[in-house]
């Protein structure tokens, strides 16, 4: 192992950044294009076997589709009904829900109107059935008949009818008052009552709507606001940040004893407020003990790291460079959203129609027909989900791609002002052209460690409260290690497009080219992450721990309620995740940055045909000067200005 790793480690390749552009991985690019074919397959199946029809337009309890004309089924004496008049679905129950199959427990009928009023008696059934040509109850009793017909209690609906409307898009008829549905609430959360803590919660979250609102919108401004601190101060990024998060720390540690206020004195305050403040004091201490502890934590750790602080300075001052030429990268984010939003739409749609595809089949129960997959039609909902991981996957790799692509770009383009007009479009295009298939294989690389995590999460639920311990912790310990393997994979597969970016290689040699890379330098890839990473944290922690000291200041002055915690806590989710979305753009070109300088100075080394690429700000930094001092470059400390007649070379620079 040691010889194969070392034979390994020593094919290298020659590095030609930006010279030469092929495809790479097509038969990755091919499998997946078949597999998003897959896909659209299944979505053309449930079209045409009516799956779709069924769940948009609606089908009753005997397998006809309301609003279409239908096909006898076999076995099902009231099926092959001609429904175009009938276009809405009425429920004869429609408060029975079974909770766990989560659908209406109910019989289901076409009708071609929904009834407008309540209808409390038989003889009302009978008088919208003449009135309105609208038969509320089973297609063999006749409208006339309702009063007295001896099966009336069992195929007319359960009285009163409650007045509804129909769905805007799915034609089934709603009940106006939705009070019927308040068991259904309570099922699903057993402990829901008027003295509840999760009554007081909701009620808390309701009256601090306008609060929760505008500490969003704070946290939003907070984060393009310490995009630009990091772009134009980034020498002082690090002090400054550290120094906010120690001091929001101890403000928060000292304002939250305000938080619960009470206008009454305490012999006025009834049994429930006692037992509300008891909880708040309880979770104060929880929350000032974990501040105090993060604080201390984040002094010693600072302290340790103080020495190596200032080497990221110079990766930050290139990557605040890298936006000021690219300021499009912000929005990567956004656009990276929206296609997944869009992706994840498209896939609850059509999960949807899958569930009102297949074969009828008549419920033993209740005799209703129902419309399942059967046989190997099952295995669609698999494949289904694998699409699921698989394609949100390959957007989010696009997303690296791109991002690596421009930062590549920008990196090893010598004359700036020759940039493209657009580097982001170009880097969109250059993905598009030849490294799609890069990409489909590493997000499927990443899918392959990815589900078998997810199946054993579902099982870890599911041995939830039983007695084998054992099995519940080698469950959790694999998960554990599955989390780690698809995080180091991730930043492989982050660093393999970019290898490709730069050489246009395969993904298995760019994954290899820099591993390799990464393996040289394993010091200063520990040092840069490291506390490149940690600084880009401590930044998503000022933006959390600024935002809920501003809620905990507006909170203070809410007496219209005592429940402030969950409030508070969906700011600071909602800030964290908002900071994450920014950040995480910036922490990618670092990497990327960072996986450039070590190709540079690797294969550069300033003179004439192989003069640098790397800015001024990575020239001059205390890193490369270390290098150049230690004789790793050919330039000498007190080597002639310009010796090898570059400007680019290291000691052209007066500061070095």
């Amino acid at each position: 192992w040691g010889l194969q790793l070392g034979l390994f480690l020593r094919c290298s390749r020659e590095w030609k950044p930006l010279e030469d552009r092929s495809c790479t991985d097509m038969p990755w690019f091919l499998l997946f294009v078949v597999f998003c074919v897959g896909m659209g397959g299944i979505c053309a199946f449930t079209v045409v076997t009516g799956g779709a029809a069924r769940l948009v337009f609606g089908y009753d309890s005997y397998g006809n589709t309301c609003g279409q004309r239908n096909e006898q089924i076999e076995g099902v004496l009231l099926s092959g009904l001609d429904q175009t008049d009938k276009k809405f679905v009425f429920f004869l129950d429609p408060c029975n829900i079974d909770i766990v199959q989560r659908k209406i427990k109910s019989m289901a009928l076409c009708v071609t109107q929904c009834p407008d009023e309540e209808l409390r008696t038989y003889g009302d059934l009978k008088r919208f059935a003449m009135i309105n040509d609208t038969e509320l109850c089973s297609y063999e009793l006749a409208g006339h008949l309702y009063p007295g017909h001896p099966e009336r209690f069992t195929k007319c609906p359960k009285l009163p009818v409650p007045q509804s409307k129909p769905l805007p898009v799915f034609n089934r008829c709603t009940p106006v008052d939705i009070s019927c549905y308040a068991k259904f609430a309570e099922a699903v959360v057993t402990f829901v009552s008027d003295n509840s803590l999760l009554h007081r919660l909701i009620a808390g979250v309701a009256a601090s709507k306008e609060i929760i609102i505008g500490l969003c919108v704070l946290a939003l401004v907070l984060s393009m606001l310490l995009m630009v601190i990091i772009r134009y101060i980034s020498a002082l990024l690090v002090w400054i940040l550290t120094a906010l998060v120690v001091l929001g720390s101890l403000g928060e540690g000292s304002n939250i004893p305000l938080l619960p206020t009470h206008t009454k004195p305490k012999a006025e305050e009834d049994q429930e407020e006692q037992e509300s403040s008891r909880e708040n004091t309880k979770a104060l201490l929880i929350y000032a003990t974990a501040a105090t502890v993060f604080t201390v934590i984040l002094l010693l750790l600072m302290l340790f790291m103080r020495k190596r602080v200032a080497l990221t300075i110079a990766l930050f001052r290139v990557a605040g460079n890298v936006f000021i030429h690219l300021p499009l990268l912000v929005l990567q984010p956004f656009l990276t959203f929206l296609s997944l939003f869009i992706f994840w739409v498209y896939w609850v749609l059509v999960l949807l129609f899958l569930g009102t595809s297949g074969n009828p089949v008549q419920n033993e129960e209740t005799g209703l027909i129902e419309f399942r997959l059967t046989g190997g039609l099952q295995y669609l909902t698999w494949y289904h989900a694998l699409g699921l991981v698989w394609i949100s996957e390959f957007i989010l790799a696009c997303q690296q791609m791109t991002i690596a692509g421009a930062v590549v770009t920008y990196y090893f383009t010598r004359d700036k002002g020759r940039l493209p007009v657009t580097p982001i479009l170009s880097s969109v295009l250059r993905l598009a052209r030849y490294h799609l298939g890069t990409v489909a294989k590493g997000s499927f690389i990443i899918t392959l460690v990815k589900i078998p995590r997810l199946i054993l999460m579902y099982i870890h639920n599911q041995l939830k409260g039983k007695e084998n311990a054992c099995a519940r912790c080698m469950v959790k310990a694999c998960i554990c290690c599955l989390w780690c393997l698809e995080k180091c994979l991730n930043y492989l597969n982050q660093n393999a497009y970019a290898a490709t970016a730069i050489n246009s290689t395969s993904f298995c040699t760019s994954a290899r080219d820099a591993f390799v890379i990464l393996v040289e330098n394993a010091l200063r890839v520990a040092a840069i992450n490291t506390v490149g990473d940690f600084v880009l944290f401590l930044g998503k922690i000022l933006i959390v721990t600024s935002t809920a000291f501003a809620g905990v200041l507006a909170l203070n002055y809410q007496r219209d309620y005592t429940e402030w915690v969950l409030p508070l806590i969906i700011v600071c989710l909602f800030a964290f995740l908002v900071a994450h979305c920014f950040l995480s753009v910036f922490e990618i070109v670092v990497d990327v940055l960072f996986l450039c300088f070590a190709i540079d100075t690797k294969y550069n080394d300033g003179t004439p045909g192989k003069e640098f690429y790397m800015d001024k700000a990575l020239m001059v930094s205390r890193w490369v000067f270390a290098a150049c001092a230690r004789g790793i470059f050919p330039c000498a400390i007190g080597a002639p200005r310009g010796d090898y007649g570059s400007e680019r070379s290291l000691c052209s620079f007066p500061e070095v």
